[in-house]
C-alpha cells in the first residue's frame, strides 16, 4: 500500500548520467519496458526533437512512479548551464532532490552551483554517484571529494548498517550524537529527520546504464524520506507555463494544501477546465488532485511563473539570471511588432528571456544564458512561428543600486486625476534583489490603494538613472501617499509610483553593478603562471593555486565581460589539456564604471517613458515639475519633516480623556449618526446668489491646534492646560466674528480617539468641529474647501506650508497664523475705538464739558505739574 507521496527532482551537471538514471528508475517501476539511451535518442522523458537530436535535456518533464511504499512524482531537469533557469524554477516545488555526480569526473563546476541553489531553497538532497563502472573510478576518492567540496556531512549509505555507519551519521549533528551515545545506534526516524533538515546527505553509488546500485538507491529513498503533511485549505504554486502540441496553454502547479477540482475559479476568476497528470508526453485527465501532487491545468490565461494561491504561500525570487543581452535580427518581410507579441508568449514559458521592445530603435532585445540557448531559441522560433531569426553579439547586462537610503516623491495630477506617493529606498546586501513593503496607516491611505502601489512596484523592471539598467538590491517601502475621493484612478498611482522611484534614484548615489563569474581553472603546472597573469589582466581575483602532481587548480572570480570567451584561450594554450568551469556568482560593483557609463551614454532626462519629474495642477491645467523641485510642490510631508513635527508636538499630545471631556459638554456628543461636515454644510447649503457687484459670503476655516502652537501665548498656556488654550482661542474667534461678521469654522483634530464619530458645535457665533476617527484637521479642511470653494470666499488659517499649498490649489485663500493674529489685533483696536467713540456721545467725559483753560489746568494736575493750593485759587477765580 502506498502511504507516502513525494515530488523528487533529478539534478546534475551535463553528461553526469541524469537522464539515464531517470530511465533506470522508470524501468525499475515498470513504466517503461526498455531503458532508453541518450545517444540513441529514445529516452522516455526527452520528448522534444531538439532534445533527442542534441542529447541534452532542455525542458523539465515529469513522470509518475509507483514504488512499493510510495508514489513518486519525478521531475527531470536540464543539466546544461544554459538552461539552469528552467532547472531553478523546479526547485520551489521539490520535496527532495537527487543530485547526480559523475564518478569519472567528480565534482564539476556546475555541481557546486546546484549545491548552492539546493541550500538556498532548503531542499533535502540525496546523492547518487553514477558511472562507477568506468575504469579509474575510486569510491573512496570520490567520497573524500564530496565531503571536501560539497559538505562534510555527505555519508556513504551503501555501507552495511553497523557501528561504523552509525558513528558516521552521528558525527553530522549534535542531536544525533546524543542519541548515539545513549543508545549506541541512531534510530531510523532520527536519520529521516536529519536528512529532511539538511543535516545529513545520504550518498549512493552505482551505474544507471547497467542498473547497478538502483535497487539499493530506491530502497534508500523509500526508507529515509519523510511523509509530508499539508494544510486542509487549498494552496498551490505555479512553477511553469507551457503549451501542448495543439497550442493549448498549460499552467503547471504544485498543490500544497487541500485539493483542486475541475471548474474551480482561480486567478482573475478564470476557471480550471481540465486537470492533467503528465508522465512524459502522455497525460491522464482527472477531476480532482490532492496536496503533494504536481499537475497541469487548462483554462488559465493570465497566470505566470511564481503565482501563488492560498494564504501565507509565497514564491522565492530566482537567483540565476541571464547576463547577456542580444538583439533579435528579423527577416526584412517580418513585422517586428507582431513578432514581439509572439515572442512574449515564449517569455511566459521562459520568464528569464525578458523580451523587451525598444520603441526608439524599433528593435527586440532578449536575454539569454549562452550560445546553446541561442541555438535552441532560434530552432524554437522557426518551429513555432515559421520565421528564421538571428542574434547580434551579446552585450553585458548591467544593473544599478544605491549606496545610501533616500526618499523618493512622485505626484500625478493632470486635470481630473490625482495620486501622490512617497517611497523609502534602502540599499540591501548583494544578491538580495528587490523587496517591497508598506508602513502607511490605513488612516492615511486606504488598503486597496496601498496594495495597488505595491503591485505597481513589482510589475516591471525599473530603470536606473545612471545607465538605464535595471535596479536591484533595494528595499522599497511605501511611507506616505494620498488619493482624491473623486479624481483618483488606478493608473494615477502607477504614474506617481514610477515617478517616485525615479525621483529617489536621481537624489541617490548610484552604484553600477556588473555580473561576475566564479571560476575553477585547471591547467598543467607549466601553464599556471600564464593562467594567473591572464586572470589579473581580466581584473579577476584568485586563491593560492592548488598543485596536484601534474596539474594546478585556480579558483576565484572575474568579470563576465572579460572571461566569457576565455575558455577558447585555455584550450588553445594548454593544447586541450586545460579545463575552465564558470558559474555566475552574482553582481558586484563594476570595475570600469566611467568607461561603461560613457559608452552607454544614457540620459535619464531624455527617457520620456521613465520620467523623473512629476505632474501638478494649477488653475485647471497640469504642469511638469523637475525632479529636484518636486519636494517644494508635494502635498504630503517627507519622513524627515514628519519626524521633526512629531518630536516637536510629542509633549503636546492630546489625550483621549481630554477629547472625551470636550465632546461630553456638547449637546450632540453621543449622537451616533452625527456627520460633522454635513452639519456645517447645512448652514451654508443655499447661499444667496450674489449680484454682479456683490462679493461672495466669506468663510474662515481655522486649523485649531496649528494656531495654538503657532501663537506664543496660547502655546505657553497649552503646555499646562490644553483645554484652557482651546477655550481661549474659541473666545478670541467669537469676538473676531462678532466684529467682522464673517462665518468661522474652527477645526480640532479628534482622529487619534478610537471610536470617535466626530462632532460640530455651534458655540455662540462660530462653529467648532472635532474631526472623527482617522480624519485629521488637514483632511477635513481640504475636503471642505473642495466642496464649498466655488460658492464662497474661503480663507484657511494655518501655518502648515503643505496645507497652504493644497488649499491654494483648490482655489481658497491662505492665511498664516501670524496674519490671523495681526488681523485679530487690528480688529480688536478698531472695535475698542468705535466703542469708545459711541460711549462718548451717550455719556460725555468731564474733559469734554470743561473750558479749554480749565481742561489744560486739570491735565497738569493729573500729570503732577500743579498742586491743590493752586486748584483753590482757580476755583476762586471761577
Amino acid at each position: 500500500m502506498n502511504n507516502k507521496r513525494l515530488v523528487v527532482g533529478i539534478l546534475a551537471h551535463v553528461d553526469a548520467g541524469k537522464t539515464t538514471l531517470a530511465e533506470a528508475i522508470l524501468y525499475h517501476s515498470g513504466i517503461i519496458r526498455n531503458i532508453g539511451r541518450v545517444d540513441h535518442g529514445n529516452t522516455f522523458l526527452d520528448t522534444y526533437e531538439m532534445e533527442r537530436s542534441r542529447g541534452i535535456t532542455i525542458f523539465s518533464k515529469q513522470a509518475e512512479v509507483e514504488l512499493e511504499h510510495m508514489t513518486l512524482t519525478l521531475l527531470d531537469t536540464p543539466g546544461h548551464a544554459d538552461f539552469s533557469a528552467e532547472m531553478e524554477r523546479n526547485l520551489q516545488v521539490l520535496d527532495y532532490a537527487i543530485l547526480v555526480i559523475s564518478g569519472a569526473d567528480g565534482v564539476q563546476g556546475h555541481v557546486q552551483t546546484l549545491w548552492r541553489l539546493l541550500e538556498h531553497y532548503h531542499v533535502p538532497t540525496i546523492l547518487f554517484v553514477n558511472k562507477m563502472d568506468q575504469v579509474g573510478t575510486d569510491k573512496d576518492k570520490i567520497s573524500t571529494e564530496l565531503r571536501k567540496r560539497l559538505d562534510e556531512k555527505c555519508i556513504d549509505f551503501s555501507l552495511d548498517i553497523d557501528d561504523g555507519f552509525f558513528e558516521s551519521v552521528a558525527m553530522c549533528d549534535e542531536e544525533l550524537l546524543d542519541v548515539y551515545l545513549e543508545q549506541h545506534m541512531v534510530p531510523e526516524e532520527n536519520i529521516k529527520k536529519a536528512i529532511h533538515e539538511r543535516k545529513l546527505f545520504p550518498c549512493f553509488f552505482g551505474s544507471a546504464l547497467k542498473m547497478e546500485g538502483i535497487d539499493a538507491f530506491l530502497d534508500g529513498i523509500q526508507q529515509y524520506t519523510e511523509e509530508l503533511k499539508y494544510p486542509k485549505e487549498f494552496g498551490a504554486k505555479v512553477y511553469k507555463i507551457t503549451r501542448d502540441k495543439q497550442g493549448m496553454r498549460l499552467t503547471h502547479l504544485k498543490i500544497i494544501g487541500g485539493s483542486l477540482k475541475v471548474k474551480t475559479l482561480l486567478k482573475n476568476d478564470e476557471k480550471v477546465d481540465q486537470i492533467r497528470i503528465y508522465s512524459g508526453s502522455n497525460f491522464t485527465s482527472v477531476n480532482e488532485v490532492f496536496a503533494g501532487s504536481i499537475c497541469a491545468v487548462t483554462g488559465l490565461h493570465s497566470t505566470k511563473v511564481g503565482d501563488c494561491f492560498g494564504e501565507n504561500i509565497k514564491s522565492i525570487a530566482p537567483i540565476l539570471e541571464p547576463v547577456l543581452s542580444y538583439r533579435v535580427n528579423l527577416p526584412d518581410d517580418c513585422d517586428a511588432h507582431n513578432m514581439f507579441l509572439k515572442l512574449k508568449q515564449l517569455e511566459e514559458e521562459e520568464p528569464e528571456l525578458n523580451i523587451v521592445w525598444n520603441a526608439q530603435l524599433q528593435e527586440i532585445h532578449v536575454k539569454v544564458m549562452g550560445d546553446i540557448q541561442i541555438e535552441i531559441l532560434q530552432s524554437l522560433i522557426e518551429e513555432r512561428y515559421q520565421t528564421s531569426v538571428s542574434f547580434s553579439e551579446g552585450n553585458i547586462v548591467y544593473k544599478e543600486t544605491i549606496a545610501e537610503t533616500v526618499e523618493g516623491a512622485g505626484h500625478y495630477e493632470p486635470l481630473r486625476h490625482y495620486a501622490e506617493v512617497r517611497l523609502l529606498l534602502e540599499p540591501t546586501e548583494r544578491g538580495s534583489g528587490l523587496t517591497y513593503d508598506s508602513r502607511v496607516s490605513e488612516d492615511v491611505l486606504e488598503r486597496n490603494w496601498q496594495r495597488l502601489i505595491l503591485t505597481h512596484l513589482a510589475e516591471k523592471a525599473h530603470k536606473g538613472v545612471l545607465t538605464g539598467s535595471e535596479i536591484t538590491d533595494m528595499k522599497i517601502t511605501l511611507i506616505n501617499g494620498r488619493a482624491h475621493l473623486k479624481h483618483t484612478e488606478g493608473g494615477d498611482f502607477r504614474q506617481s509610483t514610477y515617478r517616485a522611484i525615479r525621483q529617489g534614484l536621481k537624489k541617490a548615489k548610484t552604484i553600477l553593478l556588473e555580473p561576475v563569474y566564479e571560476f575553477e581553472l585547471e591547467v598543467p603546472t607549466e601553464y599556471v603562471g600564464r593562467a594567473m597573469a591572464d586572470i589579473q589582466r581580466m581584473k579577476g581575483t584568485f586563491e593560492p593555486p592548488i598543485v596536484e602532481e601534474t596539474s594546478a587548480i585556480l579558483k576565484g572570480t572575474a568579470p563576465v565581460i572579460h572571461m566569457r570567451d576565455y575558455h577558447r584561450e585555455v584550450v588553445a594554450y594548454t593544447k586541450g589539456l586545460g579545463h575552465l568551469f564558470c558559474t555566475i556568482k552574482g553582481y558586484e560593483p563594476c570595475h570600469n564604471t566611467m568607461e561603461v557609463v560613457g559608452k552607454i551614454s544614457y540620459n535619464s532626462e531624455n527617457d520620456i517613458d521613465n520620467p523623473t519629474g512629476s505632474v501638478f495642477c494649477s488653475h485647471g491645467a497640469g504642469f511638469t515639475v523637475a525632479w529636484d523641485k518636486v519636494e517644494e510642490y508635494m502635498h504630503t510631508e517627507s519622513s524627515e519633516k514628519k519626524q521633526k513635527k512629531q518630536t516637536y508636538a510629542s509633549s503636546n499630545y492630546i489625550g483621549t480623556d481630554e477629547i472625551d471631556a470636550i465632546l461630553a459638554k456638547t449637546f450632540r456628543a453621543n449622537a451616533k449618526d452625527t456627520d460633522a461636515r454635513k452639519t456645517v454644510y447645512s448652514a451654508f447649503s443655499e447661499p444667496r446668489k450674489p449680484k454682479k457687484t456683490e462679493s461672495l459670503p466669506e468663510i474662515l476655516l481655522v486649523d485649531g491646534y496649528n494656531i495654538i502652537f503657532a501663537w506664543k501665548d496660547l502655546k505657553e498656556l497649552a503646555e499646562t492646560n490644553i483645554e484652557g488654550a482651546r477655550g481661549k482661542l474659541i473666545d478670541i474667534l467669537c469676538n473676531f466674528q462678532g466684529y467682522r461678521k464673517n462665518n468661522i469654522i474652527l477645526v480640532f483634530d479628534g482622529h487619534k480617539v478610537i471610536g470617535n464619530i466626530g462632532e460640530v458645535i455651534k458655540h455662540h457665533n462660530i462653529y467648532v468641529v472635532y474631526t472623527k476617527e482617522a480624519e485629521t484637521a488637514d483632511q477635513y479642511i481640504e475636503k471642505t474647501v473642495h466642496d464649498i470653494g466655488k460658492k464662497y470666499d474661503v480663507k484657511v488659517a494655518t501655518s502648515d506650508a503643505m496645507e497652504q499649498m493644497i488649499i491654494l490649489g483648490q482655489g481658497a485663500m491662505r492665511m498664516s497664523a501670524n496674519d490671523l493674529l495681526e488681523e485679530i489685533r487690528i480688529a480688536t483696536m478698531q472695535m475698542r475705538e468705535e466703542h469708545m467713540a459711541k460711549n462718548r456721545k451717550i455719556n460725555p467725559l468731564l474733559f469734554d464739558v470743561l473750558s479749554e483753560e480749565l481742561a489744560e489746568f486739570m491735565d497738569d494736575v493729573r500729570l503732577g505739574r500743579r498742586n491743590f493750593e493752586e486748584i483753590n485759587e482757580v476755583k476762586k477765580g471761577d
